[in-house]
């Protein structure tokens, strides 16, 4: 069950159905129904887990489709989500909050972290955290070349509590640590 991240979700946001794509996974129910009154011989539980892949399966499409049919409020969302990213980095207690969390996104867009995740690598390929990694280590490359700042107080400045931590990010996203990527631009 855990493939299918959509029953974790918010009600709101799991599946959005067309009245075809409801009454087929109305007739899926229906037939596992009807298989659990017969009379149980050896065939039945055969025949009720394949009905259940079944509405799995069609589960599984309508979801991924849903992704398809929904990219105008998707982009919204995605439009969204990088203002409230942005407006994270502009508070002036960012040392004390911390780095943002999927989360605290999330929350923000009243979506829940999963169904934000699976948005967000449908439409852009990456996932929430890679959104986060890809922000902190942009608005890291500009302090490094635009302070005289050390790399410990540009790591506390984006909210990291460990500066080796933000160094291990740094070079894992980048190659570079961050004072040799100072030292070449």
């Amino acid at each position: 069950m855990r493939e299918y991240n959509f029953f974790s979700y918010q009600t709101s946001e799991a599946l959005h159905l067309s009245e075809k794509e409801k009454r087929t996974l109305y007739d899926c129910v229906s037939k596992i129904d009807i298989e659990i009154q017969e009379n149980i011989d050896v065939h039945s539980q055969g025949i009720i887990v394949s009905t259940i892949e079944l509405l799995l399966s069609y589960c599984s499409r309508f979801y991924g489709r849903q992704f398809i049919t929904r990219k105008g409020s998707n982009n919204s969302v995605l439009v969204q989500f990088e203002k409230i990213l942005n407006q994270y980095y502009y508070q002036e207690n960012k040392e004390e909050k911390g780095l943002p969390t999927v989360k605290y996104l999330s929350e923000k867009l009243n979506l829940s972290p999963g169904y934000l995740s699976d948005l967000l690598r449908k439409e852009t390929g990456k996932n929430t955290q890679d959104h986060i990694h890809q922000h902190l280590i942009e608005e890291a490359k500009n302090k490094l070349i635009g302070t005289n700042k050390s790399v410990s107080e540009i790591a506390y400045k984006l909210g990291f509590n460990y500066p080796q931590y933000f160094n291990k990010l740094f070079k894992q996203k980048t190659g570079h640590t961050p004072v040799e990527f100072r030292n070449m631009n």
